[in-house]
């Protein structure tokens, strides 16, 4: 089986290909195929997959290219995690949102629209191709703002495109650890959008053990998300929400939190990747490098939230950097063996959320098998919930059209009406900045 990494010369490839390594299954993944605009950072990756692949029996044979046509032509699997305008591109995304007061994250508020601005013609781009040169192709969506991305790459992929994500794997997981179950014996109802979603059940043994974790105080503060958003809002709202929530419901703290740190997380990751592929091209250990700057990034996500509200540091257990990696493997296994399974993705609503569209990409529990990923029905959204859902879904819709159709005003629209962007004139002055700074925005007009 073939897969092609689209991003191939990217930070976090070696999860993927650890992942493949201990995959010694009938069926596995055979050859890996890189794909990455820039030659150098291909071949920093490719030193540190030649170590790890040390003393492994038949590892998946790594080839690279420049080319994407080369790449995607008769693969069986598109793993796409590209970064269009690179980590300096996120850097310059959240300052300048937060030289306005207002968040610029990467995937939440100002700064998500701008990123997915300059991603989805590029994404569209992959899209077609893989179209027309790999028909029977599924491709796995982990390029951020995932949920948009995935969309827009579903007008011409259909349902072959399937968005992933490792959040919302990262919360059950750690529910069910508080909860001292099993994480691979529960059933779970989760709802929303990337990056914007809500945890409602837990089932166990046919009950739901939710209730019994929001009455327990110390149960809640065992874990990330209990610390980060706080027993008695949680038990306020009956559910456990997305980490990324706590920009919506914690705007001020986290702009202010942003506002005074020495750097943003964009910056950070940009210092630290230019460190690492610099290292990797030395004469030492390429998987070693790589590994020091895994676990500094891996301690440090969050950091801004976590400072926020004194959510403290983070489980070490969550610094394995286990998450996607395994949710794309589950996936791409039940997709090509009919292995069936339930995971959280991104898919098309078909119904499952009524205050959507059918269209819609949602981050919901699917059934996957052969035929790919069917979203499971799930309980109505409290109107809280639906409120932020639906006015979400209207800037990513209107994210969409700017890039579809180079619209400025539909740009405008897509910040402006953003629930994290208080000023019709806070938003103009971004959108000229971010057109000012990224030259992939010349196409609006």
């Amino acid at each position: 089986m073939r897969l092609t990494i689209l991003g191939g010369g990217g930070f976090r490839v070696p999860l993927v290909y650890r992942a493949l390594l201990d995959d010694v299954r009938d069926g596995r993944v055979t050859d890996v195929v890189l794909h990455d605009v820039d030659a150098g950072r291909l071949a920093a990756i490719r030193r540190v997959l030649a170590e790890q692949a040390e003393g492994v029996a038949a590892p998946p044979g790594v080839t690279a290219t420049t080319d994407l046509d080369e790449a995607v032509r008769g693969t069986n699997f598109v793993f796409s995690a590209i970064r269009v305008g690179g980590m300096a591109g996120r850097a310059a995304d959240e300052r300048l949102a937060l030289e306005e007061g207002v968040l610029g994250q990467e995937t939440v508020g100002a700064g998500g629209v701008s990123y997915a601005l300059r991603t989805l013609p590029v994404a569209t781009g992959i899209a077609r191709r893989v179209a027309a040169l790999a028909p029977e192709a599924w491709v796995v969506n982990f390029t951020n703002p995932a949920g948009v991305v995935t969309e827009a790459m579903a007008a011409h992929l259909g349902d072959r495109v399937i968005g992933i994500c490792d959040t919302p794997v990262g919360l059950v997981r750690r529910v069910a650890w508080a909860l001292g179950l099993d994480p691979a014996e529960v059933r779970f109802d989760y709802a929303g959008l990337n990056h914007l979603g809500w945890l409602r059940a837990v089932y166990a043994g046919g009950v739901d053990h939710l209730p019994r974790l929001l009455a327990d105080p110390e149960a809640l503060a065992s874990f990330e998300e209990g610390r980060l958003f706080g027993a008695d809002w949680l038990r306020t709202l009956g559910t456990l929400p997305n980490e990324y929530l706590h920009h919506y419901y914690y705007t001020r703290e986290a702009v202010a939190a942003g506002r005074a740190s020495e750097r943003t997380r964009g910056a950070l990751l940009l210092n630290q990747q230019e460190r690492f592929y610099s290292a990797a091209g030395g004469a030492g250990s390429a998987l070693a490098v790589w590994e020091e700057a895994r676990l500094e990034r891996e301690r440090t996500y969050g950091a801004e939230s976590r400072a926020a509200t004194g959510a403290g540091p983070r489980d070490s257990r969550d610094l394995d950097g286990g998450g996607y990696e395994r949710v794309a493997l589950a996936l791409m296994r039940a997709i090509a063996h009919d292995e069936r399974t339930t995971l959280i993705l991104n898919v098309r609503n078909r119904g499952t959320l009524g205050i959507l569209d059918g269209d819609a990409v949602v981050e919901v529990p699917c059934a996957v098998d052969a035929a790919g990923a069917h979203p499971l029905p799930v309980d109505p959204l409290p109107e809280h919930a639906a409120g932020l859902v639906c006015g979400v879904k209207a800037v990513e819709r209107a994210t969409i059209e700017a890039a579809d159709t180079g619209s400025r005003a539909a740009a405008l629209q897509a910040i402006a009406l953003h629930p994290l962007v208080d000023s019709v004139t806070v938003a103009r002055r971004l959108l000229d900045a971010y057109i000012r700074h990224h030259p992939q925005l010349a196409y609006l007009s």
